[in-house]
């Protein structure tokens, strides 16, 4: 029996979907997206925050959390938390349970502050504007405290754009008892209240105060409420921790002037704010607490049938915490030899912490569309010379819906590993992974480019070297959404297959059916909308395409190499000696020095998946004309895989470039980029060039280890050499391709069948246990993993594709050994 709570949206969706023209498949795709994107409106839509919540709304209302240690003046300089950061100390934090329609639990164990917090947040639909929610907000002193923990807490909201927020509470020079109650308008969400409760009777504030600031400036009383409100430059409002450094200084600058630096007051009563009832559009209420405390934050839409309030809060939070364990069980179901409750725990926090990493961005972002030929030897040379002359211009503004890679240092999108971040999401809910697949491809420019890197705005900006900020629109990246459309046309096929429900009929019946075919219909809501989904975004899909084929381009003719296509040979642009940046395998060995006539293989094996997938779109949208082209273009293109890049010698694939006597020669480094086209599913199953992979990959003295497939073999001259980014460590995305492949291969009867099953077993537990491990130790992911001892490395918080374990965890143990059809070992 389905959970009705878990799907508190679903009832909305069919309604509105009844109501819709019947049979009309574009309104009733525009009719799930409108009903889709009310309950995506609002969400902690900020990752770079600890807390930060804002609706999908450019230029709108932004809310969030600022809490610090007052315990002393040395603790509280450095104490205080709102954008994540690697050096706050904490022991670990993020979401364990969280759905991006419903809302989630997070748990920050701030060790440093000594205190952990708890925040429940819930999302309640109704109305028309995204409908309300809820934040509970818990914090509690750590084991470890020296003594009584003081910590003050502010609450904040600023609007960006139109609209006002004000205060409904009568002013007091003293400061204000009770809840705090704030009104306001903003288009798109019209009118709204916010509530922050009073909390407890067991919250408590420090009774231990200086009897000398009583006469101070009328002194407010720290054991209320106090409030502060001022107008700044909207494009300022993001910087709400500075502003609220600048009201404290303003204040402390006089308490210093008057007692002298030995003898101040304590920092409790001395960091506080003055009290400011007037207008503004960023408004500051702190609290001052002495042990644990709680409080609520309650957000109503007015157009909500009833507002949000703390008994709904209670109840919610317990039904989400019930539903998303359910769910969770049913879409990712774990096999040996995890299926085991230790887990049950990592599994979840991991893809928590995932979907808590979508963000909504709006802002300008830096271009340079100067011409830059690289058709010269040392065009590197002058491509440097004009980077460092900044002739970025602003572009814009944009948007962007987005999973990030990591919060406390990758806040933005990132094209190369959008498509592996999808992977776990498309399994949860297919509309959220394809409502940031289309976000991504509205951003397309005439010509077809897309930037690698989205840094939207002054706030993202603020956490990217200035040196790469600017965006070149010549400079690919790897197009992985093809991984996602790839699962969602496979799910889509799933769905027709097992008869999908049609939409039509008795509405009881379609919702029921709906709950039947996984996730309690939330995440297959679009399958039904597939084709007109698709039909939209094949336009886009074909301008990428094209536009790799045209910038990417690289030579063969000239150059006198022998392939069975004189057309179907591509290298990145961008490249630098020591680096291909736009490949996403940054420091990889390389042909060095850069030379014009190279060829990459990891960029010929992407575009011979991404013919392969945009034939199969075409296909099934019926434009067979194009279909013949790309299937000529995929046929043409892996016979130049094997043609330009195969190495018998090394037995793998390898780069080419060209020597002083301009003749063509292969850059071999066996280790990511050389297994490319396996990885990609794009080497036959029974012949020689598998098998000799296969023996690539269990070496250990190459690429295998008991943590996962190295980035580059032991015996390279370059191994752990340099900045060793890419040059040994594991990296979670790549191992989670490699386990892809050899489950597929170990499925299909062949010569090399029974070592791709026994790798598959071994590397899929390896890569597992080492990311869990890890985790327990530290209490993150990380982006990448140490090649000797199997550390984390990089960047903390790292829960972009490190968090594909989930989907490895979801796969079984042992391959089907049962042959499949002829070609299906090449889908993903």
């Amino acid at each position: 029996m389905r959970i009705q709570h878990t799907a508190t949206w679903l009832p909305l969706l069919w309604t509105s979907i009844a109501a819709a023209t019947a049979g009309d498949p574009m309104i009733l795709a525009n009719e799930i997206q409108r009903v889709s994107n009310e309950s995506l409106l609002w969400g902690p839509y900020n990752p770079s925050l600890y807390f930060g919540m804002r609706p999908r709304i450019p230029k709108s209302l932004n809310l969030g959390l600022i809490w610090g240690n007052l315990g002393d003046y040395a603790t509280a300089q450095k104490s205080f938390r709102h954008t994540c950061e690697q050096s706050d100390d904490m022991k670990g934090y993020g979401w364990v349970e969280y759905d991006v329609r419903t809302g989630g639990k997070q748990v920050i164990h701030d060790q440093a502050n000594f205190v952990d917090i708890e925040i429940d947040l819930v999302k309640v639909p109704g109305g028309k504007n995204g409908g309300s929610w809820g934040a509970r907000v818990k914090g509690k002193p750590r084991d470890d405290a020296p003594g009584p923990v003081k910590t003050t807490v502010f609450f904040w909201a600023g609007l960006e754009g139109d609209g006002s927020v004000s205060l409904e509470n009568e002013p007091d020079k003293l400061g204000l008892k009770g809840p705090i109650n704030l009104k306001g308008y903003a288009p798109g969400l019209d009118n709204f209240h916010i509530e922050m409760t009073e909390g407890p009777e067991t919250n408590a504030s420090p009774t231990d105060l200086d009897s000398r600031m009583d006469e101070f400036e009328n002194e407010h009383d720290i054991s209320k409420s106090l409030y502060r409100a001022g107008s700044f430059p909207a494009e300022h409002v993001w910087r709400v921790k500075n502003i609220v450094f600048l009201e404290l200084k303003s204040r402390f600058d006089k308490i210093l002037e008057k007692f002298g630096a030995e003898n101040l007051p304590p920092p409790w009563q001395a960091l506080t704010l003055p009290p400011n009832y007037g207008e503004g559009n960023v408004h500051l209420v702190q609290r001052v607490y002495e042990g644990a405390f709680e409080f609520d934050i309650l957000f109503s839409s007015d157009s909500a049938p009833k507002p949000m309030t703390s008994k709904l809060l209670t109840s919610k939070i317990s039904e989400n915490a019930e539903s998303f364990g359910t769910r969770f069980g049913k879409t990712f179901k774990r096999y040996a030899p995890f299926n085991t409750p230790k887990y049950e725990k990592f599994a979840k926090e991991l893809f928590s912490n995932l979907l808590g990493g979508i963000g909504f961005f709006h802002g300008t972002s830096l271009v340079d569309r100067s011409e830059y030929p690289e058709d010269e030897e040392g065009f590197w040379e002058a491509a440097k010379a004009n980077r460092e002359k900044d002739l970025g211009q602003l572009e814009g503004p944009t948007t962007l819906f987005t999973s990030i890679p990591s919060r406390p240092f990758f806040p933005r999108g990132f094209l190369w590993d959008e498509g592996f971040h999808l992977l776990p999401i498309i399994e949860w809910d297919v509309d959220v992974a394809m409502e940031i697949v289309r976000s991504w491809f509205n951003l397309i420019d005439d010509d077809g480019w897309i930037a690698r890197e989205q840094i939207l705005g002054d706030e993202a900006r603020s956490k990217v070297p200035k040196e790469f900020q600017t965006q070149y629109p010549h400079y690919a990246n790897p197009p992985t959404l093809l991984l996602v459309l790839t699962k969602f046309i496979e799910k889509w096929t799933s769905a027709s297959t097992n008869n999908f429900p049609s939409l039509q009929g008795d509405l009881s019946q379609i919702m029921e059916q709906m709950s039947e075919f996984g996730g309690d219909g939330i995440s297959h809501a679009i399958l039904a909308s597939a084709e007109p989904y698709l039909k939209n975004i094949y336009p886009l899909l074909r301008r990428q395409y094209y536009w790799f084929r045209e910038t990417q381009s690289g030579e063969i003719r000239s150059y006198d190499r022998s392939a069975f296509s004189m057309k179907e040979g591509y290298r990145w642009r961008g490249r630098a000696p020591g680096y291909c940046l736009t490949s996403g395998i940054d420091d990889y060995p390389r042909a060095e020095p850069p030379h014009p006539g190279e060829l990459h293989v990891d960029l010929i094996s992407w575009m011979a998946f991404s013919a392969r997938l945009i034939k199969n779109i075409a296909i099934a949208l019926g434009e067979t004309d194009d279909a013949r082209e790309y299937g000529r273009h995929e046929e043409a293109i892996l016979h130049n895989i094997d043609d330009l890049h195969w190495n018998k010698e090394h037995g793998c694939y390898c780069d080419a470039t060209v020597d002083a006597f301009e003749e063509s020669v292969h850059v071999c480094h066996v280790g990511y980029v050389s297994i490319f086209p396996f990885l990609l599913g794009l080497v036959p199953h029974d012949g020689e060039k598998l098998g000799s992979i296969l023996d690539i990959l269990g070496d250990e003295e190459q690429l295998w280890s008991p943590f996962g497939l190295r980035s580059l073999s032991r015996k390279d001259e370059f191994y752990s050499k340099g900045e060793n980014y890419w040059r040994g460590p594991i990296w979670v995305n790549m191992n989670y391709l490699a386990i892809l492949r050899l489950k597929e291969y170990g499925s299909v009867k062949g010569p090399h069948q029974q070592k791709a099953a026994k790798l598959y077993k071994e590397l899929r537990t390896s890569v597992v246990n080492n990311v869990f491990r890890v985790w327990e130790e530290t209490g993150f992911a990380w982006e990448q993993y140490e090649q000797e001892k199997g550390n984390g490395k990089g960047v903390q918080h790292f829960l972009g594709w490190t968090s594909l374990v989930v989907n490895i965890m979801a796969l079984p143990e042992t391959v089907d050994v049962t042959p499949v059809p002829e070609g299906k070992h090449d889908e993903l």
